[in-house]
């Protein structure tokens, strides 16, 4: 089991760091490509929200890096500094990307549905499995612990199962309205703006490929009847 351990620990950790990798070269890459269009982040975002008759979401901007999101409780679009100013394929593609969330949830798009309703639960979640190891060691009631850490990493892994057709989608709608409404022009463009929001997916695929790692890890003492090392 410590060699599974190591396995399990050092195998999620290089394709979490492969794929952050792949994200921040592709945005660093396509941030240096200027928009045909001149327009910023920001004014791509307020043009496609209008467009979908969207006059409800709040865009304002944060200075932490690759902090762009959409917040569907507060109906607020966050996009970076770099993206909220900059004219890059990269910003646009990124902005359109959180544009996508807010049509979704205009449309009532199922899965961000699903994955909102799942939010407050998924904390506690993240909360069971960063404690329990500790306090199934320190009181020796390792099985009930696992039991508990399997229920915890299956509803994280059913959290990042559900993120992936909302980021997929979101992506989709943003590469469609970004083409559709002229903010991109080529060929060249439109690649850029893809090669950035695909390496972003490689995240959100790395995070479902962990949780359901250490839901198996987690799992197989049940199964086979032994304990854990």
């Amino acid at each position: 089991m410590i060699g599974l351990s190591y396995l399990l620990f050092f195998g999620t950790l290089a394709i979490s760091l492969w794929a952050t990798w792949r994200v921040r070269a592709a945005y660093a890459r396509y941030s240096q490509v200027p928009a045909s269009s001149g327009l910023t982040g920001a004014e791509v975002a307020y043009r496609i929200l209008a467009a979908a008759g969207i006059y409800n979401v709040q865009i304002s901007e944060t200075n932490q890096p690759m902090g762009d999101h959409y917040d569907p409780l507060h109906k607020q679009l966050v996009l970076s500094s770099q993206n909220f100013h900059g004219a890059s394929a990269a910003a646009l593609g990124v902005a359109a990307h959180e544009c996508g969330h807010a049509l979704q949830h205009k449309a009532a798009y199922a899965p961000l549905n699903w994955r909102m309703a799942s939010v407050s639960m998924v904390g506690f979640a993240n909360m069971a499995v960063a404690i329990l190891p500790v306090f199934g060691i320190l009181t020796g009631l390792l099985r009930p612990m696992l039991l508990i850490l399997c229920v915890a990493w299956g509803l994280i892994m059913l959290f990042n199962l559900i993120t992936l057709p909302v980021e997929f989608d979101a992506s989709a709608r943003a590469k469609r309205v970004l083409r559709d409404m002229g903010f991109i022009h080529g060929s060249g463009e439109a690649a850029a703006v893809s090669r950035v929001l695909d390496a972003a997916a490689l995240t959100y695929v790395a995070a479902f490929i962990t949780s359901l790692a250490y839901l198996i890890y987690y799992l197989l003492p049940l199964i086979g009847g032994g304990r854990r090392d």
